[in-house]
């Protein structure tokens, strides 16, 4: 089966309708890749038993090997076979699952997962999505799906299927068009530890929403190693230069605002923070494919998902 095609590469770009899903879900049962949306940004799927499928993710990605990927399933009942749940990962599934929470997690000792997804660590990274288009896959394929964000890594997330093309191509098979992102921001990551949990990147679930769910703060702990996506210095980054909280705008410098600093394009007017979210990547790519000759971005408040935009934008500013 055939549908659309486009003009930069050899994947097709399809809409995520019921033909499509049957098609994509026939490509990740063949070992190969597909890019597909989900809730927080396009992610790059592949059989996470397939340890061929998986190199594919790697190659496709420009991933270095030692970054492990989330694992994505259709529920916990999914997730129980692949890591351990203690009371409080198991508090934190009922409350945010499905939706856009990944839980760090001990892995079973008789995983059925490639042992490049977790780069050869002891904890495996898992999410029960709740985009129903990767629902579906999730049903249909019944795999459980190797999946990090759908770009060349280290570059700026994609959260529509036409930052997946520009930025892949042809690497990649198919790719499912379920329009933009809603959350426009990669999941939260927690590592569930024997004695608490500890956010190893920030996201649309706050760590406030998380310690009002377990009645406990966080850990307090510094990360030795990378355990998780995202924790990488320099993340999320567009071509050109990116400077933090500028206030003016300047010539030749694309700026993107927030509140009451317009800016070229501005993440919400209003000052929503939920909405600046969702709006951060695409503002990103646009101010990076202009003419100007680097990014500016306004201030952004440290609070609520403002905490996660501000982790997002510090990355992208690492040069």
């Amino acid at each position: 089966m055939m549908f659309g095609s486009n003009t930069l590469g050899n994947g097709w770009v399809v809409p995520a309708d019921d033909a499509a899903i049957t098609a994509a879900t026939q490509l990740l049962m063949a070992g190969q890749i597909v890019a597909i949306p989900t809730e927080t940004v396009y992610g790059l799927a592949a059989d996470a038993q397939n340890v061929d499928a998986v190199a594919r993710i790697y190659a496709a990605k420009g991933r270095p090997d030692f970054n492990p990927l989330i694992v994505h399933v259709r529920d916990q009942k999914a997730a129980e076979k692949l890591g351990v749940f203690n009371a409080t990962a198991q508090a934190l599934a009922e409350a945010f699952w499905p939706g856009p929470l990944t839980l760090v997690l001990p892995l079973q000792p008789d995983a059925p997962i490639a042992r490049a997804v977790t780069a050869g660590l002891p904890t495996i990274a898992i999410r029960c999505p709740a985009h129903p288009v990767m629902q579906a896959l999730l049903l249909k394929s019944g795999l459980s799906l190797a999946a990090p964000s759908a770009n060349r890594s280290g570059a700026i997330s994609p959260t529509r299927a036409d930052h997946v093309l520009k930025g892949l191509g042809g690497a990649v098979p198919m790719i499912l068009d379920g329009g933009p992102c809603s959350a426009g921001l990669e999941s939260t990551i927690v590592a569930v530890r024997d004695d608490g949990w500890q956010i190893l990147r920030p996201g649309p679930v706050t760590s406030i929403e998380i310690e009002q769910t377990l009645g406990y703060p966080p850990l307090s702990l510094p990360t030795a190693s990378i355990e998780a996506p995202g924790q990488m210095a320099s993340h999320y980054a567009p071509s050109k230069p990116v400077r933090l909280n500028v206030i003016a705008s300047e010539p030749d410098v694309y700026l993107i605002g927030f509140g009451a600093i317009a800016g070229d394009d501005n993440l919400s007017a209003t000052g929503d923070l939920a909405q600046a979210a969702a709006h951060l990547f695409e503002a990103l790519h646009t101010a990076d494919a202009s003419a100007a000759v680097a990014i500016a971005v306004a201030p952004i408040p440290h609070e609520g998902i403002g905490i996660a935009i501000n982790d997002r934008l510090a990355r992208a500013a690492v040069r």
